[in-house]
């Protein structure tokens, strides 16, 4: 590779960082109510994730197509809407059709509680249904923007709601299953154990001995690496954070949570990671370093406090709000 072709690719990754720091910065105030309506249009916060990440890369990718006026808001949950509805067409899952009664009334739902009501949209209603009902009911848009994103009429907006809302009601809520209190330690994978024994050592060497020679380390928005030799001389190159590490049940999966241990010995959540194995190898590292929303969930789900000043990162100044 010449020098000149090495530099104009140094300049492309850089003014597309500095595009994509300018584009966070119009969405910010949005993304926290857009991870929430994924997750729950989703009905897990681990789909509910990657839903939100796809979302995110679709918006900043696809926004030079827009040459009129755009809401940013009603931009991102409409991605988010359409992409949740293709991934489930490709699933052969029946997506729903919305019938429009003759006569648009509006309804009074103040005695009805939404948001009790999420947990059980998914066992009832297709996709395109709690869509409708997310949008309209919890996450408070008008019909007209809500038949734009789901391709319907305004009139079929109510009527969904309407039926959904009696349906609802119909069905008393049951109690939500609690979280085990602890992991079943016997159904660990053993290579996950190592590499937990790896982490907590700072063996970098042995960590990477764990991992197929092309296996995938990412951290959603932050980085992807392809190889072994990618995370040597990229995110390992200074060590491992140094940080104890444990694994938790979080959400029906067996995470590993790197804890920080602040000077007045609160632990908070540096990091989330997960593995895939095959073949006694590491095949897939992710981790949620850079995924506040989730972070911030995954902390209430497990009564752990969010680092919020780490490297790279700081979220000290962000208040975090519900942005519906």
């Amino acid at each position: 590779m010449g020098k000149s072709q090495e530099n104009q690719m140094v300049a492309f990754t850089e003014k597309n960082r500095e595009l994509k720091g300018e584009f966070n910065q119009i969405i910010d105030e949005f993304r926290e109510g857009l991870w929430k309506y994924c997750r729950y249009l989703t009905g897990s916060p681990w789909d509910g994730e990657d839903l939100f990440q796809e979302t995110m890369v679709k918006a900043y990718g696809s926004i030079y197509q827009r040459w009129h006026p755009t809401n940013p808001k009603s931009y991102l949950y409409r991605i988010a809407t359409t992409t949740w509805i293709d991934h489930c067409r490709k699933q052969k899952r029946i997506v729903g059709h919305l019938e429009e009664e003759d006569v648009e009334v509006e309804y009074n739902a103040d005695s009805f509680d939404a948001e009790e009501a999420i947990t059980y949209l998914v066992e009832l209603f297709n996709p395109r249904q709690i869509a409708v009902f997310l949008l309209k009911e919890v996450f408070t848009f008008t019909a007209k923007e809500v038949a734009g994103m789901v391709q319907t009429t305004p009139g079929a907006v109510y009527a969904t709601v309407r039926r959904m809302q009696k349906q609802l009601s119909e069905n008393p809520i049951r109690e939500k299953n609690q979280r085990p209190p602890s992991l079943d330690k016997a159904d660990n994978n053993k290579v996950v154990q190592s590499y937990l024994k790896a982490l907590n050592e700072g063996d970098v060497d042995k960590v990477l001995e764990l991992m197929c020679e092309h296996a995938q380390n990412e951290a959603p928005m932050g980085f992807q690496e392809f190889s072994k030799d990618e995370m040597r001389s990229g995110s390992m190159r200074f060590g491992l954070p140094g940080f104890r590490a444990e694994e938790h049940l979080l959400w029906g999966k067996n995470v590993i949570i790197v804890f920080f241990d602040a000077a007045d010995g609160t632990r908070m959540i540096h990091d989330i990671q997960y593995q895939e194995v095959e073949n006694e190898k590491i095949v897939l590292h992710k981790s949620f370093y850079f995924c506040k929303e989730f972070i911030f969930a995954a902390a209430d789900e497990l009564n752990f406090p969010p680092q919020l000043d780490k490297p790279v990162v700081d979220w000290s100044s962000e208040s975090v709000v519900d942005n519906r």
